[in-house]
């Protein structure tokens, strides 16, 4: 039987991302991927990624009675002391605003190391949290925005490894390496394994 998942979020490009990752993992899931009511949002709360991800995931599944995968995820500048982190999203009004604003607070640093962080949760219709996971991919900021494809802070979050920031990657390579790829990969399994005894 087909079962429903919702995906708990209004980020377009997280959205995006989800269902790439999700429509991968269909195969053996056999899931109707739905987004969540526009109308319902969940204010962030929580201290960390993943009781963020935990909030967002269980809240939206007991308001919709529906399975529900909620993602909670940002970058952590190491000279910033973990900074924006899980307030990336809120750090400014715009994508370009936010890259600014990081620009300028790095401005005399020269330690540009930096993380993104991916926690993902899955919470059946009563709201409970069935599985989650964490993905994290390493990199550094570097002064001037690169590259077009992407969202949020992918000009500026370089991957050395590659030679390239996400926003310069195509997006098959990024969905391969990306904190979000990680985190999914994890969940993965607990997936397939919670969805084939349903």
């Amino acid at each position: 039987m087909l079962k429903t998942l919702i995906i708990a979020s209004s980020n377009a490009g997280k959205v995006a991302e989800l269902q790439e990752h999700l429509n991968h993992f269909n195969n053996s899931l056999n899931f109707d991927l739905r987004l969540k009511p526009q109308d319902l949002e969940v204010e962030e709360t929580a201290t960390s990624f993943i009781a963020n991800a935990h909030l967002k995931a269980s809240q939206v599944a007991i308001a919709t009675h529906e399975w529900t995968i909620a993602d909670d995820s940002g970058l952590e500048v190491m000279a910033l002391n973990g900074a924006p982190g899980i307030f990336s999203a809120r750090y400014a009004n715009s994508d370009s605003a936010r890259i600014q604003r990081l620009l300028s607070e790095l401005a005399t640093e020269t330690n540009r190391q930096a993380q993104f962080v991916c926690a993902v949760a899955l919470a059946d219709p009563d709201g409970k949290i069935q599985a989650e996971a964490v993905g994290i991919c390493v990199g550094e900021i570097i002064n001037l925005p690169r590259g077009e494809f992407g969202f949020g802070y992918d000009p500026v979050f370089y991957v050395p490894e590659y030679k390239l920031t996400f926003a310069e990657m195509a997006p098959d390579l990024k969905s391969e390496i990306s904190h979000r790829a990680k985190a999914m990969e994890i969940l993965r399994p607990q997936l397939v394994q919670l969805f084939s005894s349903l």
